[in-house]
């Protein structure tokens, strides 16, 4: 019941796209089953699947072609860190802006943060402040310690992440882009 509720959920956040083998291979490289990240860390992967649905813990970043729930291999790190309960007040107080916050919370709970090795608030903040430079910069010269960085903090994407997020991705945009000027 919980798996088919995730999936459910995963697909209303994503929306229906087709994974291809190249997409299944990067996945399977970059990130987790989530049955087996829970075995490893001593979880329930039902209890797990249920604190997803109660807006706990996010999403599966991907579910593959044959229905494995794919997970960041650090999914459950800012968890044990503050506690599950203490999760969401401790995430949205990184931002001054509580409104903004809470829209970041939402996010994280996406899954979609694909775009970072490692999601935290710090990660997080990093990553727009760097987009935000590059987007200042004068030139490519001025752009380029903000591009190295920022390719430091994300991994690279598949076909199916510029399929679901509707086009190209910031690597595209701010990494790959500058790096051909």
């Amino acid at each position: 019941m919980s798996r088919a509720a995730v999936r459910q959920r995963y697909l209303e956040i994503n929306g229906v796209h087709p994974m291809t083998a190249e997409d299944d291979a990067y996945v399977t490289k970059q990130f987790r089953v989530l049955d087996e990240l829970c075995a490893e860390h001593g979880r329930d992967a039902d209890e797990v699947r249920s604190l997803i649905l109660a807006n706990k813990l996010p999403v599966p970043s991907y579910l593959r072609s044959d229905g494995a729930e794919m997970v960041p291999t650090d999914y459950f790190a800012l968890a044990d860190q503050v506690g599950i309960d203490a999760l969401q007040g401790w995430f949205v107080a990184h931002w001054a802006d509580v409104a903004e916050g809470n829209e970041e919370w939402k996010a994280y709970l996406s899954g979609q943060y694909v775009c970072l090795h490692s999601v935290s608030p710090a990660t997080i903040r990093r990553k727009g402040e760097l987009i935000e430079a590059i987007d200042a910069a004068v030139d490519p010269v001025e752009a380029k310690p903000f591009v190295d960085e920022l390719d430091a903090l994300e991994p690279e994407f598949t076909g199916y992440d510029r399929l679901r997020f509707g086009g190209p991705v910031s690597r595209d945009t701010h990494i790959t882009a500058y790096r051909r000027n």
